[in-house]
């Protein structure tokens, strides 16, 4: 089928551009240097194609992630890049650890005595290195790693996540607060020990060290507007479709509206539009040629991580020719 045919709003995929996007990301990081951020695409089709260009460990923010690309066939090194005190969740990811690797991040003694008593066997120590969220002080870190071990976990190393540090518009500047942040986790990898040094994002994929064992990049393989334009060598892969249900001389309105998309990082883009708002259902925009009704057009999404997790399933398309439907079957918690 057509894209013209399908209802929408729908989640595209371009196949060519996504496997562009891939094929860019592990030529940088290959193999285990890579470990792709499930949360960024929440969809086990997409893992598997990510686990064929070699990349066979996996970031993952939520239970539910871990539990489904186990269940996927996908665990051989799975990783929650989160704390979780949930008892009924935590015990859900001890059962997955018969056919899949499952470590999951602490930063206090509460997260290590909830993930020794519900049988976890591997943690990482979460390090808190300048984004004011999850994870420890450095300087205890090493504290922490004894006590976990002393519960009987294996500590396999440190991570520490420098989301604060996107998208600053100099890179240089950038490269230096990086490297300064990564002078914390270093402080902490020191005190715990272990192999793991995981670090890093889209936008900071080319800024670290060999001291950083692993990189956890998501929103590459699909992109959108936050990461885009930044120099980057990937291109943007996911589009939300949507037909235009009014047009006048000054505006039209299609329906991809609010519902459709993450939103946390300011509007979407339109190639040859402008966009002016959105509502519920609805995006108004101008475009440099009146659209007719029933045009079909294409959003770029501003943030792409919210936006798949709104979507039922994604279509695979190869020059507006649907080629494959992809369920987003990891939504949820």
């Amino acid at each position: 089928m057509n894209i013209s045919e399908l209802s929408t709003p729908a989640l595209l995929i371009d196949a060519d551009a996504f496997d562009h996007n891939l094929a860019a990301m592990a030529a940088v990081h290959p193999g285990s240097r890579l470990r792709p951020h499930v949360k960024a695409h929440k969809c086990t089709s997409l893992a598997a194609a990510q686990y064929a260009y070699g990349h066979h460990s996996f970031t993952c923010a939520t239970p539910r992630e871990m539990v489904g690309m186990a269940a996927a066939g996908l665990g051989d090194d799975l990783l929650l890049a989160n704390e979780t005190l949930d008892p009924t969740r935590l015990a859900a990811m001890a059962a997955a650890q018969d056919n899949a690797m499952i470590t999951v991040a602490v930063d206090s003694i509460e997260t290590i005595d909830a993930a020794a008593a519900a049988g976890i066997e591997n943690v990482l120590i979460d390090v808190n290195v300048g984004l004011p969220r999850c994870g420890c002080q450095p300087s205890a870190a090493g504290k922490l790693a004894d006590q976990a071990r002393e519960r009987g976990l294996v500590v396999r190393g440190v991570m520490g996540y420098e989301g604060h540090l996107m998208a600053i518009v100099d890179r240089n500047e950038q490269r230096a607060k990086v490297a300064a942040a990564m002078e914390q986790l270093m402080v902490a990898r020191d005190l715990v020990g272990g192999p793991i040094v995981s670090a890093g994002g889209t936008d900071t994929f080319d800024l670290h060290t060999d001291q950083v064992t692993e990189i956890q990049a998501g929103t590459y393989a699909l992109m959108d507007t936050y990461y885009g334009g930044r120099g980057h060598p990937f291109v943007q892969a996911c589009f939300v479709l949507g037909t235009v249900i009014c047009s006048n001389d000054d505006y039209a309105v299609a329906d991809a509206g609010l519902k459709t998309q993450g939103m946390d990082h300011g509007k979407p883009s339109m190639e040859g539009a402008t966009v002016r708002f959105l509502s519920d259902e609805h995006i108004t925009f101008q475009a440099l040629k009146r659209p007719a009704l029933g045009d079909r057009v294409k959003v770029i999404p501003a943030h792409i991580d919210p936006t798949m997790a709104m979507h039922e399933a994604a279509f695979i398309v190869r020059n507006d020719v649907v080629i494959d439907r992809w369920p987003i079957d990891l939504r949820g918690w």
